[in-house]
């Protein structure tokens, strides 16, 4: 008999589940039927650590099952392990083999070669990371300033910018001026303001929201204002400081939060600190003056004319994050532009381009923000942060005193394989169980998760204009662990292509009120329902649908999608689930029966464990 097994998401192999704390221990487990056994091996390493891979003896705790249990003495970071065996062959020579992952997680392979082993990632971090009550209990969206609402009685546009246009209607559809490099000449903006996001809270308020992330609010040339000009001043088309704190004060009373897009990889060339066409003054700005307090933010390679840039787009010369005085301007001084907004009453930032930002500069903006109450740090990532690589080092975004959580951008591909059937529910579970097991538990639910934002095409376009499946993908992201975030107009129905085209001006005139109501409704579910909240999760899969499971200690809530066109029947004996639940067979077997899903379709049930 030749048999061996582990699976990292079965606390009979592994305990306790996922990421763990520094200093914790762990034990492992493992299956291994052989004949003419030697000896079992666990074989761990730390990522960067000085000493090579490490191994231990495995125990013999009966039944062909072996255990160790190792302490992670070394502190926060990534760990990889597997195991190996060794025993005699028929001609009494001695074979070793390995157990390691596979490419879809959890229980992973069998190995013949070290060298071809996958190793596991255990996940290390050396705090949790508790956010505010307001913000775990918080459903978000997302506003594009230009783009939301004009409140100006008149509808004219605040402080027109040069060399820009100005659209005649706002049904129109987002255009750029172009020349022949690409380059965008003439900006062009609707006129979206503060006081038509303060005008329509009732609008907020009616749909359930009680959080806003907002796109840069600050002056800039371009309507997106990623092209930072002052950090310091409102831009003028949305209004002034006073403007801002009013409707701060507005949305606080009326249970609505806010959080900020800091921009600070890059500025625009046309800011106060570069200052490349001059408008601040001949001797203000590194472009104009290398006596300029702001000439050593920026690395020249030909001055004044060839400079670093974000990816090197000229019109957002890159700054040095490493610079003091940089450091001092955004976090570290008295007068910072965190100190200057968390004062005027933002509720935290979201961090655009993280991957830009150096570990020690996030870590010094989340050290200013523990300095006031209730704040709170999201941070861009693309991919899974427990992992990511970016310019060669391992970051550190989520092992503790750097982000809160991350945009789960890997949360919305899962969502469109599944509605666009790219991929299998069973490939899909595995891999939100993956992220899950990646992730300490309390920065999975802080993740904020979205289905689309201002850099993508809007998911009512890739979902082919489905109406239904549309209402499927804004379900999920209210079920999902995680902080739900709606782009604005995704839940009226606007469609869009890549940018511009995603950034249509929203559109009161002809909002779809069966997606409003869709909506409405699933936001009141994940407010008032604290296995939403706060639940711990499970996936499960049959070959055709994919389900979520949610429980707290006395509740549970059950949902599953079908993304076919036909209706599909779910019999209890056909579920997998991937982790242990605490659901009984009766209570599995009441609940599916003769349960029948319609294409296209979701079912959803809550009750007493």
């Amino acid at each position: 008999m030749h048999r061996v097994y582990y699976n990292s998401w079965i606390s009979d192999y592994k305990q306790p589940f996922g990421a763990v704390l520094a200093g914790e221990k762990v034990t492992f487990s493992i299956d291994v039927h052989v004949s003419q056994l030697i000896e079992v091996q666990f074989i761990i390493r730390k990522e960067n650590s000085k000493d090579h891979e490490k191994k231990y003896q495995m125990k013999d705790i009966g039944d062909n099952r072996f255990s160790y249990t190792y302490t992670l003495e070394e502190g926060k970071g990534l760990y990889f392990y597997y195991f190996s065996w060794k025993w005699k062959g028929d001609n009494d020579e001695e074979i070793t083999q390995f157990w390691g992952a596979s490419p879809s997680k959890g229980e992973g392979q069998l190995y013949q070669e070290r060298h071809e082993v996958i190793p596991y990632q255990l996940t290390c971090f050396e705090k949790e990371e508790k956010t505010p009550d307001w913000y775990r209990e918080a459903v978000f969206y997302q506003i594009f300033p230009d783009r939301f609402y004009n409140g100006n009685l008149d509808k004219k546009v605040n402080a027109p910018k040069r060399n820009s246009f100005l659209y005649g209607d706002m049904r129109d559809t987002p255009l750029y001026v172009r020349g022949l490099k690409g380059e965008i000449l003439r900006w062009d903006f609707y006129g979206g303001n503060l006081e038509g996001i303060r005008q329509k809270i009732p609008y907020l308020k009616d749909l359930g929201i009680n959080a806003i992330y907002l796109n840069p609010i600050f002056q800039a040339a371009s309507n997106h204002r990623y092209d930072t000009a002052d950090y310091m001043k409102i831009d003028p088309m949305l209004g002034d400081e006073a403007l801002f704190q009013k409707m701060i004060e507005e949305l606080h009373a009326e249970g609505i939060y806010v959080i900020l897009d800091g921009v600070f990889s890059h500025v625009g060339k046309n800011s106060i600190y570069f200052n490349y066409d001059g408008s601040y003054g001949e001797d203000k700005g590194a472009y104009q003056s290398k006596d300029s307090p702001y000439y050593p933010w920026f690395t020249f390679i030909n001055y004044p004319d060839e400079y670093k840039s974000w990816w090197g787009i000229d019109d957002l010369p890159q700054v040095d994050k490493s610079n003091k005085e940089f450091q001092d301007y955004i976090y570290q001084g008295n007068s910072s532009v965190i100190d200057k907004w968390s004062k005027l009453g933002v509720d935290g930032w979201r961090l655009d381009v993280a991957d830009e930002l150096p570990d020690d500069f996030i870590a010094g903006i989340r050290h200013k923000l523990e300095q006031y109450q209730e704040k709170v740090l999201i941070g861009e990532v693309w991919e899974d942060a427990s992992n990511k690589i970016s310019y060669d080092e391992r970051r550190q975004y989520i092992l503790g005193n750097h982000l809160h959580g991350a945009m789960n951008y890997p949360f919305r591909n899962t969502v469109l394989d599944l509605l666009q059937l790219e991929k299998s529910p069973k490939e899909l579970c595995h891999r939100l169980t993956q992220l899950q097991e990646n992730y300490p538990k309390d920065v999975l639910f802080n993740n904020l998760n979205n289905i689309g934002t201002h850099d993508t095409k809007r998911i009512y376009t890739l979902l082919g204009k489905d109406k239904d499946r549309l209402k499927l993908a804004l379900s999920f992201l209210l079920i999902a662990p995680g902080i739900p975030c709606i782009y604005y107009g995704d839940e009226a129905g606007v469609t869009g292509e890549q940018d511009p085209d995603n950034r249509k001006f929203f559109p009161w005139e002809d909002l779809d009120q069966e997606i409003f109501r869709h909506c409405q409704k699933w936001i009141a579910e994940r407010k008032q329902n604290d296995t939403l909240k706060y639940g711990d999760s499970v996936l499960f899969h049959t070959d055709d649908v994919l389900g979520m499971l949610r429980f707290t200690d006395r509740k549970y809530s059950l949902y599953i999608i079908n993304p076919h066109d036909a209706e599909k029947t779910c019999q209890w004996e056909e579920l997998h689930f991937l982790r242990e639940i605490p659901l009984t067979d009766e209570k599995l077997k009441d609940i599916f029966h003769e349960l029948t899903i319609g294409g296209k379709s979701d079912f959803f049930v809550t009750g007493e464990r």
